[in-house]
Parts: C-alpha cells; structure tokens; sequence
C-alpha cells in the first residue's frame, strides 16, 4: 500500500514537472507559469459560495487580520492557522472551490462548517499535504530552467474545475 501511494506520488511529481517544463519552453517570459485557478464551472455555485463567504465576513467583522486558527474551528493544516481570516475564507472560495468547481457545502456541513463528517473536507486536507510536498520538491530539483522559488503548482494544476482530475469532460 505504501509502495502504491509512493509512486502514486512520484509519478504526479513528474507528471507535473513535465507540465512545467512544457510551459516554460512555450513562454520566452521569465515570470512563473502558473496555472491561473480555473472558473467556476457554474456560476451559481460562485454566488452560493460568494454569499457564505460574505455572512462569515459579517460575523467575524473586526477580525479578519486575526489568525484563522483563532477565529475559526477545526483549522488543522499548520501553515493555515497563521494566516489571517478574512485571507483564508478568499483561499477557501478563489482557491480551492472554484478549482473543483463546488460549492462550500461539497466539503462543509452548512450548519457547521468546522465538522469534519464529510469525506471531501478530509480528503482536501490530505491534497493539501500532496501539494506542499509536490511543491517542495519542485523547489528542491536542480536541473529546471525556471528559479526555484519560480516553480509551483496549485489545485487547478490538475483539477481544472472538475472534482476529479482525471474527468475527460472539462
């Protein structure tokens, strides 16, 4: 099971090393190629997530430069719980919901949003994990073209709107 997982992980690696490769040789530009976050697929999922982003904004008011891990509960991924509130929700709602494509609810109870009963809330947590290690090890590889700190990928990368990756039909 390790053995699969590892590769699994190794080949999404090169998988996305040789995705940056490509487009660094298309583009004669020297900034960073990455992947812009994909549009929401169906705008009204954009509003829904756009109006629970605005109540939340309302009840945390005042504190949005606060820490997330303070003011909200249940964030588990380390390097979030230091980020400021108001900058998490814009991660939750540009980021990771407009690169699968779903609403808030996909991964969130609506009454309560720091449950962790739904499967694909645990499940992005994991991702998230993949995809800082994906980006290390970009950051760490010697024989790229672009600087280190010019090479990562995000959710949209491989998810491109769609909750899974590997969906022909974008």
């Amino acid at each position: 099971m390790i053995f699969r997982q590892a590769l699994a992980l190794l080949t999404l690696v090169a998988c996305c090393t040789v995705a940056l490769c490509a487009s660094q040789q298309q583009s004669a530009d020297p900034k960073p190629q990455l992947t812009p976050t994909a549009p929401a697929r169906d705008n009204t999922n954009q509003e829904i997530n756009d109006r629970y982003v605005q109540q939340v904004l309302q009840k945390i008011a005042g504190r949005e430069n606060e820490p997330a891990g303070k003011v909200f509960k249940n964030v588990q991924i380390a390097w979030f719980k230091s980020v400021p509130a108001g900058r998490f929700l814009r991660i939750m709602n540009g980021g990771y919901s407009r690169a699968l494509g779903v609403s808030c609810t996909h991964c969130h109870l609506e009454q309560d949003f720091a449950s962790d009963d739904k499967r694909p809330k645990r499940a992005a947590r994991e991702m998230a994990a993949m995809h800082r290690m994906i980006n290390e090890q970009l950051g760490r590889m010697q024989n790229l073209e672009t600087k280190p700190q010019e090479r990562a990928i995000n959710c949209s990368t491989c998810h491109r709107g769609a909750v899974n990756p590997m969906a022909s039909e974008r």
